[in-house]
């Protein structure tokens, strides 16, 4: 798909199973991060929006702005982190190189460093974007040790 020109419609209708929409303060930012740490692939940037691609599956950022009618809206706060109770599994990350990129964004935290899990077959690591959404890079690694 041509997500820089599909048509808000077209990429809605497309949208299938479960998809992804984060509120964010600033778009360009978190898009910023996302690349920078997990690499991935941001299309159709602006202030107001922005497609994320990782492993080829796409989510969306949205501004807090753009959902100023949406019920959602009245209960974002206006400081402080968000996104406390989820976590956002990205398979086929690297998170010894995700943890290792964290030095350029200060105001992010490592909450786990990547550590092997045998009995889920990963490693992994937790990662605290700015925002306060918790990101989990992870990477298939023998069921046993």
């Amino acid at each position: 798909m041509d997500y820089e020109n599909v048509p808000a419609a077209a990429f809605g209708h497309a949208l299938s199973g479960i998809s992804v929409n984060l509120l964010v303060r600033d778009v360009r930012a978190e898009a910023a991060f996302l690349a920078a740490v997990f690499d991935m692939q941001a299309q159709r940037l602006s202030a107001d929006f922005a497609i994320m691609l990782h492993a080829g599956q796409p989510f969306q950022l949205h501004s807090d702005a753009t959902f100023a009618a949406h019920p959602l809206f009245a209960l974002l706060p206006e400081s402080g982190l968000r996104g406390a109770g989820i976590e956002l599994r990205l398979h086929e990350a690297d998170p010894d190189l995700a943890a290792a990129r964290l030095a350029d964004f200060p105001d992010a935290m490592l909450l786990q460093p990547p550590a092997d899990k045998w009995g889920h077959g990963l490693r992994e690591a937790v990662i605290l974007c700015p925002f306060g959404y918790a990101w989990v890079p992870s990477r298939r690694i023998s069921p046993s040790p």
